[in-house]
């Protein structure tokens, strides 16, 4: 990821370490960038932040997000009797 290789470089903390761009949550997660546009829109998906047209996600934000939605994922049983 270039902010690894300027942290390395540099010695000094970039001023985006720790974010990430739309699509590289999505690609980390999984999901299209639609999709996590889409969760915005919904306000069910991680907090973002906004710069002109860029969105930007907080590393450690998203993490708590994950937390949270394992902590509040409703419980999958399949119903008694199913098909006959």
């Amino acid at each position: 990821m270039e902010a690894q290789q300027a942290e390395g470089t540099s010695g000094a903390s970039p001023l985006l370490d720790g974010w990430l761009t739309r699509a590289q949550l999505a690609a980390e997660l999984g999901v299209s960038p639609d999709t996590l546009e889409r969760w915005d829109r919904r306000r069910i998906g991680p907090p973002c932040a906004r710069i002109g047209r860029a969105t930007l996600y907080r590393a450690q934000a998203v993490r708590e997000w994950l937390v949270a939605r394992e902590a509040t994922a409703p419980s999958r049983s399949r119903k008694k009797g199913g098909a006959q």
